[in-house]
């Protein structure tokens, strides 16, 4: 596998083009009740479209993100994007770092200095990371599967040969949430002999058999209402995601309101999106979306991991590398560590103060520091 240095480089075309349709956006009027209420705000996506248009500077970001060293290298017939920065410090730990749905590589652009570089951040040399940082197969500039069966088993497989045969890390840590918790998750239970340890701050189980506590009760009850209330997303990626997309990757402003409203559901920010996200960071993260033309690629994800017999939430392994749970108290979906125990070798559990299911974007303190906690712990053990 040969890996090749890349660059983001948007054609200025494309972003005429972005602009354009941002001007001609037709929007519905409100419905009653307004606001929030059913789904995106259409006065605050307005709002947010004409940031987007007229003050957005993406070249300015654009160059953040080309000052990472990035590549591509083709796994299992598919071009991966990633991030790979190297640390500094007597012995750094390889580190893969996974995003999920709606987010993307993005969300962990601001960790990559404290992790790679601790002494430059107030930390200890000691606690330095290789840090590889993925896009999902289909997502941002990571190449579009084009046959079927990419689900979420074949996608860790794939970030496992990224690490181990393309990149020479016999062993090495994962991080994640979202999908990034399924696929280490996985990783976790299938590819253990690679692992020093699985750090999730996303990781939904169902209850150990014969399990019927009140602790439970109350776990299955919440879970109920998150599904009645707020899966339609998932239900329509993983049936019909093209009825959509063909929709999203017309209009940036559908694609956006999309995205955004996940990112004001799911967060810790009271209602309030901007509170924890600035608007840069949110039209960046969708930039991965929109400039690539991804947003269908990247709903796929769910289309064949349901295809294909997989309830995409839940682990279905016994997890035997040693994992750490960080439970953020605003995550969309919170398993009892009792339901974790029997099911994973868990041997750190942090319950954080504040936060959401976009952790290393809304309390990247936290989630450093404890995922530099956990490794410290098991940087000299051997792998599973």
């Amino acid at each position: 596998m040969q890996v090749r240095p890349y660059h983001i480089d948007v054609p200025e075309a494309t972003l005429d083009d972005l602009r354009r349709r941002l001007a001609m956006t037709r929007f519905p009027d409100p419905l009653p009740g307004g606001g929030w209420a059913h789904g995106a705000d259409v006065a605050y996506v307005r709002e947010l479209c004409e940031h987007w248009r007229v003050r957005y500077d993406w070249r300015r970001h654009e160059a953040s993100l080309n000052r990472i060293p990035q590549y591509l290298c083709e796994v299992d017939g598919v071009d991966i994007h990633f991030f790979h920065v190297r640390g500094k410090g007597p012995r750094p730990l390889p580190l893969l770092l996974v995003h999920g749905w709606p987010g993307s590589i993005y969300e962990f652009h601001h960790l990559i200095g404290p992790l790679t570089d601790p002494a430059a951040h107030g930390g200890d040399p000691a606690d330095a990371f290789d840090v590889v940082i993925p896009s999902l197969p289909g997502y941002g500039w990571s190449g579009k599967p084009r046959e079927a069966g990419w689900d979420i088993r074949r996608v860790a497989a794939a970030f496992d040969r990224l690490m181990v045969e393309a990149l020479g890390y016999p062993r090495y840590g994962a991080q994640g949430g979202d999908w990034g918790g399924i696929v280490g998750a996985r990783l976790g239970a299938a590819h253990a002999e690679h692992l020093v340890g699985v750090h999730l701050n996303l990781i939904m189980a169902t209850p150990p058999e014969g399990e019927l506590t009140e602790e439970s009760r109350r776990a299955l009850e919440e879970a109920a209402a998150f599904q009645a209330a707020e899966t339609g997303y998932s239900h329509l990626q993983g049936s019909k995601p093209m009825s959509l997309a063909i929709a999203q990757a017309d209009s940036p402003a559908g694609l956006l309101a999309w995205i955004v409203e996940k990112f004001r559901t799911w967060s810790d920010c009271g209602g309030d999106v901007e509170r924890v996200f600035t608007r840069d960071r949110l039209l960046t993260n969708a930039m991965f979306y929109w400039a690539p033309g991804s947003i269908a690629s990247a709903a796929n994800l769910y289309y064949e991991t349901v295809r294909n017999g997989i309830v995409p939430s839940y682990i279905h392994e016994k997890i035997s590398a040693p994992t750490a749970v960080a439970d953020f108290p605003k995550e969309i979906y919170r398993a009892p560590r009792a339901w974790i125990e029997a099911r994973a070798n868990l041997v750190r559990w942090t319950e954080m103060p504040r936060g959401g299911h976009f952790a290393a974007m809304e309390a990247p303190d936290l989630l450093l520091g404890d995922v530099r906690a956990f490794f410290r712990g098991l940087r000299e053990r051997p792998a599973a």
